[in-house]
C-alpha cells in the first residue's frame, strides 16, 4: 500500500522519467534582514541562508545551471532539470533583475523553474510574467513558500516578519495561474503541539497546496535560536515526537497534495543541533514503519472539509 505521495513518483509521471533539481544561488536577502521589516531575520536562519551546498553566488545563473546540469547529470544519468532558485527571497528584488535572472534559466533540458521565496514577497507582476514564461517556453512554474508554521504566536516568535494571512493572500494570487505552490513547515518547532500540526494539515488542505516540504528543525550556529538553545530556554524533544507530529500531519492531509521531503538535512559543522544526532533516511525509514506498523496513511483522517456536518445527509 501506498502511505503517501511521493515526489518522486508525482515528477515521474509528470514527466515520464526522473527529473533532477539544479540549485542556483543568487546574491540577494530578505526582508526581515535588511530592515525592510525587521533586521535579524528568522531567529533560526544562518548566515549563509538554507542551502548548504549551492554554488558561489558569484557565478552566474547560466554557469551555475551548467555545471550542476553536468554533475547532476553524470551522476544520475539524467536529461531533464528543474531549475531551482532556492536560497533566501528570491522574488525580492526589481521586477527587471527578477526578469533577468529568471530568462537565464531558459536553457535545454529545463522542464520547470521553481521559485523559493516568501509570502509577503509575491506580486502579480512577477506571476504574470512567469506564467508568460511558461506558455512561450513551454516550461512549468513552481513557487516554493516558507510558512514554518500556522501558529501566528510562533511565527513571531521566530520573527518570521509575516502572519497567517499573507501567506493565504499569497496562495490566492497564485491560484490564478496553472503553477503548483509548495508550503515549507517545521513540525517540531518548540513552541508548537500537536494541535498546531493538525491545524497546519487542515490549513494547506483547505487552500489546495499542491505540495508540502517538511522539515525537522535544525538549529544553526551564531543564530538567536542557536542562544536559546545554549540557555536551554525550550525542549527540543526527541524524534520519536517528530515522527509521531508527521504521522499525525499526513493523516490530517490531503490525498491529493505531493510530500516533497519528510525531514530536512544539514552539515554538522554548521549546526549546534541537527535531526537529534540522527541519520535524516534513519529518521524517514522510522515515519515509513510506524505507518506501516499502526496501518495509516496520508488522508486518513481528512473528513473536514466540504460541509463535513452535512455529509450524512447525503448518504
Amino acid at each position: 500500500m501506498v502511505r503517501y505521495n511521493t515526489y518522486s513518483e508525482y515528477l515521474k509521471n509528470k514527466y515520464g522519467e526522473k527529473v533532477y533539481k539544479l540549485p542556483v544561488n543568487l546574491p540577494i536577502t530578505c526582508p526581515n534582514r535588511d530592515g525592510c521589516i525587521g533586521t535579524g531575520g528568522c531567529i533560526f536562519c544562518g548566515e549563509v541562508g538554507a542551502a548548504f551546498e549551492n554554488l558561489s553566488n558569484e557565478l552566474s545563473v547560466k554557469e551555475q545551471i551548467r555545471q550542476n546540469m553536468e554533475y547532476i547529470g553524470k551522476k544520475y544519468k539524467a536529461e531533464k532539470f528543474i531549475v531551482y532558485f532556492q536560497n533566501f527571497t528570491n522574488t525580492y528584488m526589481s521586477f527587471e533583475k527578477f526578469k533577468s535572472y529568471v530568462d537565464e534559466a531558459i536553457v535545454e533540458n529545463v522542464v520547470e523553474i521553481g521559485i523559493s521565496t516568501r509570502p509577503d514577497c509575491i506580486r502579480d507582476e512577477y506571476l504574470s510574467y512567469l506564467n508568460n514564461i511558461s506558455k512561450s517556453h513551454n516550461i512549468n512554474i513552481s513557487i516554493e513558500m516558507g510558512l514554518q508554521t500556522v501558529n501566528y504566536k510562533t511565527l513571531a516568535k521566530v520573527n518570521r516578519g509575516h502572519t497567517l494571512a499573507e501567506f493565504i493572500d499569497a496562495v490566492l494570487m497564485i491560484k490564478k495561474y496553472d503553477f503548483d505552490i509548495c508550503a515549507h513547515l517545521i513540525l517540531n518547532l518548540p513552541w508548537d503541539d500537536k494541535e498546531d500540526v493538525i491545524e497546519c494539515a487542515k490549513i494547506l488542505s483547505a487552500l489546495k497546496v499542491n505540495q508540502v516540504k517538511l522539515h525537522c528543525l535544525y538549529i544553526v550556529k551564531d543564530t538567536e535560536m542557536a542562544k536559546l538553545y545554549s540557555e536551554k530556554a525550550f525542549d527540543m524533544g526527541s524524534y520519536y515526537d517528530y515522527v509521531e507530529k508527521v504521522i499525525l500531519f499526513l493523516e490530517y492531509l490531503s490525498p491529493d497534495i505531493i510530500i516533497q521531503r519528510l525531514i530536512g538535512r544539514a552539515k554538522e559543522e554548521h549546526t549546534v543541533f541537527a535531526n537529534y544526532n540522527t541519520s535524516w533516511w534513519k529518521i524517514k525509514d522510522n515515519i515509513d514503519e510506524q505507518l506501516e506498523f499502526l496501518d495509516t496513511y496520508q488522508g486518513k483522517k481528512f473528513d473536514y472539509l466540504n460541509g463535513k456536518c452535512v455529509k450524512k445527509f447525503f448518504k
